[in-house]
């Protein structure tokens, strides 16, 4: 890993000169007549400035933060009040006269725009000159004279907007301000729903011991076995144990669920099928731990320390068809692409590579990063974006559009980064962090603004999956607990009391 440089600070003086005063003593006096009246000139007056009713900067409307926070709801629903405070003031005191101060987007500033370039680009405000309101602000007119809607009440014609017969303290369009539907603030719990105690879940950044099926199923390495946690019925199961002086190092299920691949310390990589229980193959090649495993159709690749990636062919009889190889130390993290065959491989010499199925050479390679590179996520919204997070000494996410070959954005988050999961039902990152957070992040994409931050866990967060549905997400960590959060749903699952020291008290 490389060491970060010292930055020198540059400190710059000033010189102020006193206070001059030149005096003259043969200037007359000039006289100063006073009046007991003034009448302003309204022409010069600029009644933005001098009643504050500027329009707010970018910073205010679109609040946008690097580092973790934790009250960013509040802080939402604190500038959302003020907004709000804002417009009434403005209406009560000079009705439609003076220009809103809300944000109007140009076609510069659109959705498509911003994502194709991967960069936000703050929503331009109205910053036309401030202008003399048209009429008299002092002129009074008799409620017959104004053109409001009005109703037939017992044979009388009467005027339901005039605020002479208003029970308000504000003005008619105020009420409607007030009353109006709001955008109802996302909320989501800091608490999770469901705690499961983890025995001997290794604390090791290079291992991938966690993993969802889309059956619902958790998949999770504890020490030598592979148990399988049902999220429907809350029963757990052991599905294998390996050898006494091996561990598992990696877990992932094929994308239909019914199989799941299991890497072990030894280089050894089994297929299970999960439903039967039984061993269906048993595939060598690797000279160390197989430490990180993706499937992609009937394609499973598997990563190593020896600093190769295989692919293999479930399907053909040998253990695998091709060799990988570019990266100078372990391989900790592959994911493939949801619609070309393109794979995503980290590694511990801070190297991201994108490879092709059919090419023993990187298609990519990005060498930005600074630390470990076991974090990578591919979206499931646009196609050909890779998220990828850097460890200890780099603490950034990268965000790369792999159809051009060029960083799109990026985002210093402040601590370690362990994991990345992108969400099926809305465009947003969830990343998991280590040192010295210890804690679950959730990004908004493409502006990177933090919508909530997750604490809980005492260890770093090394371990992430998301549900089936996309509405659930749960952490691992060091602290042998797996934490379930209900970040993407609209109800609160129903609480069980299940824990894996049921069925595995022996490892203890």
């Amino acid at each position: 890993m490389s060491s970060e440089e010292d930055r020198a600070r540059s400190t710059s003086t000033s010189t102020q000169l006193p206070y001059q005063r030149n005096t003259s003593p043969d200037r007359k006096r000039i006289r100063i007549s006073y009046s007991d009246r003034y009448i302003p000139n309204r022409e010069s007056v600029n009644l933005q400035a001098g009643f504050s009713l500027k329009t707010e900067s970018p910073a205010t409307v679109e609040r946008t933060t690097n580092r973790l926070t934790e009250n960013e709801l509040d802080i939402q629903r604190i500038e959302e009040a003020n907004r709000t405070f804002s417009e009434v003031l403005r209406s009560e005191l000079f009705g439609d006269e003076v220009p809103s101060s809300e944000p109007r987007r140009t076609p510069s500033s659109s959705n498509s725009d911003m994502v194709s370039a991967g960069s936000v680009t703050p929503p331009r405000l109205h910053t036309s000159a401030p202008s003399t309101p048209s009429r008299n602000l002092f002129t009074f007119m008799s409620p017959s004279a104004r053109k409001t809607p009005t109703r037939q009440i017992g044979g009388a014609t009467l005027d339901v907007e005039n605020e002479v017969f208003s029970l308000s303290p504000v003005r008619f369009h105020s009420q409607k301000m007030l009353l109006s539907p709001r955008k109802q603030l996302r909320s989501i719990s800091k608490v999770p729903f469901r705690v499961l105690d983890a025995p001997e879940l290794a604390d090791d950044f290079y291992l991938n011991l966690v993993d969802w099926s889309s059956t619902n199923v958790l998949g999770v390495g504890l020490a030598r076995a592979v148990y399988l946690w049902n999220a429907f019925t809350g029963s757990v199961n052991k599905l294998c144990q390996l050898g006494e002086h091996d561990l598992v190092t990696s877990v992932a299920w094929l994308q239909e669920g019914k199989y799941i691949a299991v890497g072990s310390h030894r280089g050894i990589v089994q297929i299970w099928d999960a439903e039967a229980q039984r061993k269906l193959r048993t595939m060598d090649g690797h000279a160390s731990r197989a430490g990180s495993l993706a499937w992609h159709g009937h394609i499973l690749s598997s990563g190593s320390r020896d600093k190769t990636i295989l692919l293999r062919d479930v399907r053909a009889p040998g253990s695998y068809f091709r060799r990988l190889t570019g990266h100078k130390q372990e391989i900790c993290g592959l994911k493939w692409s949801y619609e070309d065959d393109k794979l995503a491989s980290g590694g511990n010499d801070n190297k991201l590579f994108v490879w092709n199925s059919s090419g023993e050479s990187p298609l990519l390679k990005f060498t930005e990063h600074v630390a470990a590179v076991k974090a990578i996520a591919w979206s499931p919204h646009q196609r050909g974006i890779l998220a990828s997070g850097g460890g200890t000494a780099d603490q950034r996410i990268k965000f790369w559009n792999t159809m051009t070959g060029r960083q799109i954005n990026e985002i210093d988050t402040g601590s370690q980064i362990c994991n990345l999961v992108w969400s099926k039902n809305s465009n947003e990152v969830v990343s998991a962090h280590g040192y010295s957070q210890n804690q679950i992040a959730i990004w908004k994409y493409p502006s990177m603004r933090q919508v909530t931050a997750l604490t809980g866990h005492t260890c770093r967060v090394l371990y992430l999956a998301i549900s089936p549905d996309g509405q659930t997400i749960v952490s691992g960590a060091g602290d042998e607990t797996l934490r379930f959060w209900n970040v993407f749903g609209k109800g609160r699952p129903e609480y069980r009391e299940v824990t894996l020291l049921d069925v595995v008290p022996q490892l203890r």
